[in-house]
């Protein structure tokens, strides 16, 4: 169901955002800019179909890892079409974005460092993603983990295909989480689809839920205690909320009532955090960590289709 923002109680999570955030990212953006994507994309015929080309991709990111991700664009497009970057769970692996083709769009899935195809120069391994270097914003494993998800956008925008004026971005869990920081990074995105968010809340989901992934931090904690003070401060850097007020683009997000992974909690915080005016929470009574995914799917479909198409395009 959806719920007006108004009749939301005032969720406030305990995530305070450092004075020197927007400096932090700033110069780390700045860096990964001068970095180039050397792109290289290759049709992969098998994963191919009649109506779909599907390409295997790769490309350059911060500390010189390479990133692979799935490329999914339908045959036989006349003009421009819009895009998706879709954005994967904390341990699933991306799948071939297929579906998201055939409804139109180029779809891009995009594997972060450590997950299985882009794992050749840092893998922490699961569990550890969540606490690898965690005492330390500069090294936190999260850092490059973001920017290989925001260097999607670029990516896109390198292809003749694409419209760039309506790329849009989606996800659930830590895709749901990514959703929030690309959008709030990335002013290229148009619309964006965020559903139970992790990377939200980071303190607070320790406390509410003693269930993984939070409790790796958990877990750390019980042997390092005298690094809650550093966790907490590095955290806060990489914290959704403190993400949230920067995006502006249309965006929905849904979450699920019952969810101990992420908890609903967490994701009222962050989306009482969000600076659009153009925003709308769906909320499933009786649903967990799925938050309502097979009922979300169709009002996902129908928001990107409204967002992000528009006349010209014939597929």
């Amino acid at each position: 169901m959806s719920v007006n923002p108004a009749s939301i109680e005032d969720y406030v999570c305990d995530v305070s955002k450092p004075d020197d955030f927007g400096m932090f990212w700033s110069e780390i953006m700045c860096l990964a800019a001068d970095i180039p994507l050397n792109i290289e994309m290759i049709l992969d015929p098998l994963r191919s179909s009649d109506g779909i080309d599907t390409y295997q991709v790769f490309y350059d990111s911060l500390d010189g890892v390479r990133v692979s991700s799935w490329y999914c664009v339908p045959k036989g497009k006349k003009g421009k079409l819009p895009a998706l970057v879709f954005l994967p769970g904390y341990q699933m692996d991306p799948p071939i974005p297929k579906e998201w083709a055939r409804r139109g769009f180029a779809t891009l899935a995009v594997a972060p460092r450590g997950k299985l195809r882009s794992m050749g120069q840092f893998n922490p391994g699961y569990p550890n993603l969540l606490t690898t270097n965690i005492t330390d914003k500069n090294t936190y494993s999260y850092r490059g983990f973001y920017v290989d998800t925001w260097r999607t956008i670029d990516v896109l925008l390198a292809q003749d295909e694409v419209d760039c004026k309506n790329i849009g971005v989606l996800g659930s869990s830590q895709g749901g989480g990514l959703a929030i920081t690309t959008a709030a990074m990335r002013k290229e995105i148009k619309a964006a689809s965020s559903g139970a968010p992790y990377l939200c809340g980071f303190m607070d989901a320790i406390k509410l839920e003693d269930t993984y992934p939070y409790e790796e931090i958990n877990d750390y904690l019980r042997v390092h205690p005298e690094h809650y003070d550093l966790v907490r401060d590095t955290l806060s850097y990489f914290d959704g909320i403190n993400f949230a007020e920067e995006i502006a683009c249309p965006i929905i997000m849904n979450i699920g009532l019952q969810d101990n992974v992420c908890p609903p909690e967490t994701g009222y915080a962050v989306f009482n955090s969000i600076g659009s005016k153009d925003k709308e929470l769906f909320v499933y009574e009786g649903h967990g960590h799925e938050a309502g995914r097979y009922l979300q799917t169709k009002v996902i479909c129908e928001f990107f289709d409204k967002h992000l198409k528009n006349d010209e395009i014939d597929v």
